[in-house]
């Protein structure tokens, strides 16, 4: 039994959608599919204003100069989080003030923001790791008090909510990613959601390559021409036709990965204790859109042992983000931050597979071998 991390899910119209864009005569950005694909976002969700990007790092790319990230700006967010979280920042020459972990969840500790803040800070990064919600009334707060730009990190968040809102259109601005280990996905793809009215129509300018062409289309202005900075954030129509595809059944695709999510849940629940491994915790504020299951070990040596008993049974597990503050690249910069708990889940987290095919009873197999690895 050969039991992949991840299997993209196809719904069957992918393929009929991509040859519809074809027919249409419009491959590039902004066709019908993108359309579509931003209209279903914002009548859902109700999003103000959304934007298809060709991944969530583009998204957040955009995010930063949008909020004009420069050089001696600092912006706060979690060490526990993928790299482009960062990077899109120190790319506009920011300042990363990494801020731990949560004892109870490897999201940001909300708690531990306001230290951190200084005279420079200019935003906060939180990051809904495996699509739990930061306390964002927290956050928002924060934002508030010191005049700060809120970037929701919902790479894995879509169709999360926090106290009934849909994660990604509380802060400022949202990015989300379509990557092919997400819920809903395109192969690679993203999506910025603007929720501040002033940075609608600059966002539209960034997303064409730095000109006012989406204001020409529509008829406002009689020519158009280079206004900002920007760069070629569209993804292709093919793109958006296959994403589309996906969003059309997110409402199947959602309730089987919950009901895979508890059937972890349940499983893992009753060896928990003999295993001495904790499962993840949803706080009571969050919902669960089911992104990824993981477990935590007792440390590092036995993260490893699990993970490689697992792999001699060819079932494919993962260890996941290590933490930023502590990266190669990072090394260059005099900073020092103290991230324990970020340092904690870098050790001892573990990802299992996790994808709509995956079957119960390949489920109980691996939980089995999880539970053999404790002697």
């Amino acid at each position: 039994m050969n039991i992949p991390f991840n299997k993209p899910y196809s719904t069957g119209k992918e393929l009929t959608y991509i040859q519809d864009a074809i027919s249409r005569g419009h491959l590039s950005g902004n066709g019908y599919y993108t359309k579509q694909c931003q209209a279903f976002f914002e009548k859902r969700y109700g999003f103000k204003k959304c934007l298809l990007t060709t991944s969530g790092t583009d998204a957040l790319e955009m995010a930063a100069i949008l909020i004009d990230i420069s050089p001696g700006d600092e912006v706060i967010m979690p060490s526990y989080t993928f790299v482009s979280t960062a990077n899109a920042f120190v790319l506009r020459g920011a300042k990363i003030v990494f801020c731990d972990s949560r004892a109870d969840h490897p999201g940001i500790d909300e708690d531990k923001i306001e230290p951190l803040i200084t005279s420079k800070t200019k935003a906060i990064v939180p990051v809904h790791y495996a699509g739990i919600a930061c306390d964002m009334d927290k956050i928002m707060a924060l934002a508030d008090k010191y005049n700060l730009f809120v970037v929701e990190d919902a790479a894995q968040a879509i169709d999360s909510y926090y106290k009934g809102r849909p994660l990604g259109g509380i802060g400022h601005l949202g990015c989300f990613s379509f990557h092919e280990t997400k819920n809903i996905i395109s192969g690679e793809g993203g999506m910025l959601v603007i929720n501040d009215e002033r940075f609608i129509e600059r966002s539209e300018i960034i997303w064409e390559k730095g000109t006012n062409r989406q204001a020409f289309f529509r008829g406002e202005i009689d020519k158009y021409g280079w206004v900002d900075i920007g760069s070629s954030f569209l993804p292709s129509d093919i793109i958006a036709a296959f994403l589309y595809a996906q969003l059309e059944h997110i409402n199947d695709i959602q309730s089987k990965r919950i009901e895979i999510w508890n059937n972890y849940y349940e499983l893992l629940d009753k060896i928990k204790t003999d295993v001495r491994i904790r499962l993840p915790i949803i706080p009571e504020y969050a919902s669960n859109n089911a992104h990824m299951f993981y477990i935590i070990a007792k440390n590092n040596i036995q993260k490893d042992l699990i993970i490689a008993e697992l792999k001699r049974n060819d079932i494919h597990a993962v260890f996941h983000y290590q933490s930023l503050h502590k990266s190669e690249y990072f090394k260059q910069f005099d900073y020092n931050f103290d991230c324990p708990q970020s340092d904690y889940y870098s050790d001892c987290l573990i990802r299992l597979p996790f994808y709509y095919e995956l079957s119960l009873k390949e489920q109980e197999f691996i939980c089995q071998i999880i539970d053999k690895a404790k002697r």
